[in-house]
Protein backbone atom coordinates (compact mmCIF):
# COMPACT_ATOMS: atom_id res chain seq x y z
CA UNK A 1 0.00 0.00 0.00
CA UNK A 2 1.12 3.49 -0.77
CA UNK A 3 1.60 5.69 1.83
CA UNK A 4 -0.34 9.45 1.44
CA UNK A 5 3.52 10.81 1.60
CA UNK A 6 4.88 9.75 -0.96
CA UNK A 7 2.11 10.76 -3.48
CA UNK A 8 2.37 13.44 -5.48
CA UNK A 9 -1.43 14.21 -4.69
CA UNK A 10 -0.30 14.95 -0.81
CA UNK A 11 0.43 18.11 0.83
CA UNK A 12 0.44 19.80 4.15
CA UNK A 13 -1.14 22.27 5.15
CA UNK A 14 0.57 25.38 7.00
CA UNK A 15 -0.99 24.13 10.39
CA UNK A 16 0.02 20.48 10.02
CA UNK A 17 -3.16 18.64 8.05
CA UNK A 18 -3.02 16.65 5.18
CA UNK A 19 -4.12 17.83 2.36
CA UNK A 20 -5.15 15.23 -0.45
CA UNK A 21 -5.52 16.74 -4.09
CA UNK A 22 -6.57 13.66 -5.56
CA UNK A 23 -9.71 12.96 -7.28
CA UNK A 24 -12.02 10.32 -6.03
CA UNK A 25 -13.55 10.15 -10.05
CA UNK A 26 -10.65 10.44 -12.00
CA UNK A 27 -6.82 10.03 -10.28
CA UNK A 28 -7.25 7.58 -7.33
CA UNK A 29 -4.03 5.00 -7.06
CA UNK A 30 -5.19 2.24 -4.67
CA UNK A 31 -8.50 1.44 -3.23
CA UNK A 32 -7.72 2.67 0.37
CA UNK A 33 -6.57 6.08 -0.79
CA UNK A 34 -10.64 6.42 -1.38
CA UNK A 35 -10.85 5.40 2.48
CA UNK A 36 -8.24 7.93 3.17
CA UNK A 37 -9.84 10.82 0.74
CA UNK A 38 -13.24 10.09 2.56
CA UNK A 39 -11.67 10.36 6.12
CA UNK A 40 -9.91 13.59 5.33
CA UNK A 41 -13.21 15.26 3.67
CA UNK A 42 -14.81 13.69 6.82
CA UNK A 43 -12.91 15.53 9.28
CA UNK A 44 -13.09 18.87 6.87
CA UNK A 45 -16.90 18.61 7.26
CA UNK A 46 -16.86 18.33 10.68
CA UNK A 47 -14.51 21.22 11.20
CA UNK A 48 -17.02 23.40 8.71
CA UNK A 49 -19.80 22.03 11.74
CA UNK A 50 -18.24 23.06 14.39
CA UNK A 51 -17.64 26.14 13.00
CA UNK A 52 -21.04 26.94 12.42
CA UNK A 53 -22.17 25.50 15.99
CA UNK A 54 -19.65 28.45 17.40
CA UNK A 55 -21.14 31.41 15.37
CA UNK A 56 -24.95 29.72 16.44
CA UNK A 57 -23.57 30.14 20.59
CA UNK A 58 -22.43 33.51 19.65
CA UNK A 59 -25.26 34.75 18.11
CA UNK A 60 -27.43 33.12 20.69
CA UNK A 61 -27.51 36.23 23.46
CA UNK A 62 -28.06 38.46 20.32
CA UNK A 63 -31.19 36.37 19.37
CA UNK A 64 -32.33 36.18 22.54
CA UNK A 65 -32.67 39.84 23.36
CA UNK A 66 -33.85 40.60 19.50
CA UNK A 67 -37.04 38.02 20.47
CA UNK A 68 -37.41 39.52 24.12
CA UNK A 69 -37.60 42.78 22.41
CA UNK A 70 -40.26 41.74 19.62
CA UNK A 71 -42.41 40.09 21.93
CA UNK A 72 -42.41 43.69 24.06
CA UNK A 73 -43.16 45.36 20.93
CA UNK A 74 -45.81 42.88 20.33
CA UNK A 75 -47.46 43.36 23.97
CA UNK A 76 -47.34 46.95 23.48
CA UNK A 77 -48.85 47.25 20.03
CA UNK A 78 -51.91 44.69 21.72
CA UNK A 79 -52.46 46.98 24.53
CA UNK A 80 -52.62 50.30 22.31
CA UNK A 81 -55.00 48.29 20.19
CA UNK A 82 -57.36 46.88 23.31
CA UNK A 83 -59.44 49.50 23.23
CA UNK A 84 -61.28 48.17 19.97
CA UNK A 85 -61.97 45.21 21.11
CA UNK A 86 -63.05 46.11 24.96
CA UNK A 87 -61.78 43.72 27.32
CA UNK A 88 -64.16 40.53 28.46
CA UNK A 89 -65.42 42.10 31.76
CA UNK A 90 -66.79 44.49 29.76
CA UNK A 91 -68.40 42.39 27.65
CA UNK A 92 -69.41 39.81 30.62
CA UNK A 93 -71.28 43.13 31.77
CA UNK A 94 -73.07 43.92 28.19
CA UNK A 95 -74.55 40.52 28.35
CA UNK A 96 -75.87 41.17 31.59
CA UNK A 97 -77.68 44.24 30.73
CA UNK A 98 -79.19 42.46 27.68
CA UNK A 99 -81.15 39.89 29.73
CA UNK A 100 -84.96 40.47 30.22
CA UNK A 101 -86.33 41.72 33.89
CA UNK A 102 -88.03 39.21 36.00
CA UNK A 103 -91.70 39.88 36.84
CA UNK A 104 -92.00 37.28 39.41
CA UNK A 105 -94.57 35.63 37.12
CA UNK A 106 -93.41 31.72 36.86
CA UNK A 107 -95.48 29.46 34.67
Amino acid sequence: MIQCSDCEFFSLTPDGKPKLLCNPYSNIKEPDCLVKWQLVKLDTMVEAYMSTVEIYRRLAPLQERMFQHMEQELDEAEQADSWKYGTPEEEDEEDDDETPPDDGVRC
